[in-house]
């Protein structure tokens, strides 16, 4: 510090309390929501945090001095933390007889006219049909949209009681034996369904999961505008319920040893609580083994939100995974090719 000039250290005193702020913010994916909801909320700026301290780091670096040690030594910390934020390249392969499962959060084919484009249901179908997933799972599904049973031979189609807005599906290419869903206690139309899926010799287990919505709309400018101790505070409570969610779906995950794939909308972060509980060490994220940049899933301006995930049972190879950038719902759906 005695080097430095006045601005830079002014600088390094920021730099230390963001980087303080990250590497205590490591700790809050072991700490229940429910517990201590508003804390649980500040896993959102996970990512702000690992970009400044690289930023910092960079700084550093050209001025050719040694407090670059401070955030790269944070950094290096949480080295899964910043790769689950960016992949640089990604690790994908072709094998045969691989199957092919998409997961997209539709936005009810924009039954309440979200967005002047018109014939979304058409545009979805016909981008899944041009896609052709082997398996595919949707959230936010509205019944009667599309003619997507049409071109799926077997399907499970869910909502929690005749009043829900929209349910969560599952169209298979192949055979359905079994399904189930765990209807979560709240009020309000998340669920997480499951069916059994007979490929060739093989039964899958394929969880399709919704947790509990943060109600955060796309455009920053709205973020600005609402007051913020309600914004904290509904984004803390919606953190608590979907910490009881995801107990409910892993007991019924537990008890089965099928090989099974978790994938859908948990509308929370890799930074999260709610990530970590359900990614142990059973599973493996599809981006994180073959994705590639930040893999962003929810259309938030200016911020790279990945909130929708891919989980494969470790036994499962991962041949690839593609997140597709289109406009038709404020998710962008997410494709995973893998061999059992």
């Amino acid at each position: 510090m005695k080097k430095l000039g006045l601005i830079d250290k002014i600088i390094f005193i920021f730099n230390s309390l963001l980087g303080t702020a990250l590497l205590l913010s490591y700790l809050l994916a072991f700490i229940p929501p429910k517990s201590f909801p508003l804390l649980s909320v500040l896993s959102l700026g996970v990512p702000v945090l690992i970009l400044v301290n690289l930023g910092f780091m960079v700084y550093w670096i050209i001025r050719l001095k040694r407090q670059f040690l401070l955030s790269f030594i944070v950094l290096l910390i949480g080295y899964n933390y910043v790769s689950s934020l960016y992949q640089f390249s990604s690790n994908t392969q072709t094998s045969e007889e691989e199957i092919s499962i998409m997961s997209y959060n539709v936005r009810m084919f924009n039954t309440y006219d979200w967005t002047d484009e018109e014939n979304i249901p058409e545009r979805i179908t016909d981008f899944i049909k041009e896609k052709d997933p082997d398996i595919l799972l949707t959230q936010e599904h509205t019944v009667d949209e599309t003619n997507l049973k049409e071109i799926y031979p077997y399907h499970f189609v869910h909502r929690k009681g005749r009043n829900s807005e929209f349910g969560s599906a599952i169209f298979s290419k192949f055979p359905i034996i079994e399904q189930y869903s765990v209807d979560f206690p709240h009020n309000g139309n998340n669920n997480a369904i499951y069916a059994d899926i007979v490929v060739k010799t093989d039964t899958l287990r394929i969880y399709n999961v919704h947790f509990q919505s943060l109600n955060v709309k796309p455009e920053i400018d709205n973020l600005r505008k609402e007051d913020s101790k309600k914004l904290l505070g509904r984004i803390g409570q919606g953190f608590g319920m979907q910490q009881e969610q995801a107990e409910m779906m892993m007991k019924k995950v537990r008890e089965s040893s099928r090989k099974t794939i978790i994938a859908g909308d948990f509308n929370n972060t890799a930074f999260s609580y709610i990530y970590e509980f359900i990614n142990d060490e059973r599973f493996k994220d599809a981006f994180l083994e073959s994705g590639e940049g930040f893999g962003q899933t929810f259309k938030l301006n200016y911020f790279p939100l990945r909130i929708d995930f891919m989980l494969f049972d470790a036994g499962i190879q991962i041949n690839s995974f593609e997140r597709f950038k289109n406009e038709y719902s404020d998710h962008y759906p997410v494709m995973t090719r893998f061999k059992i």
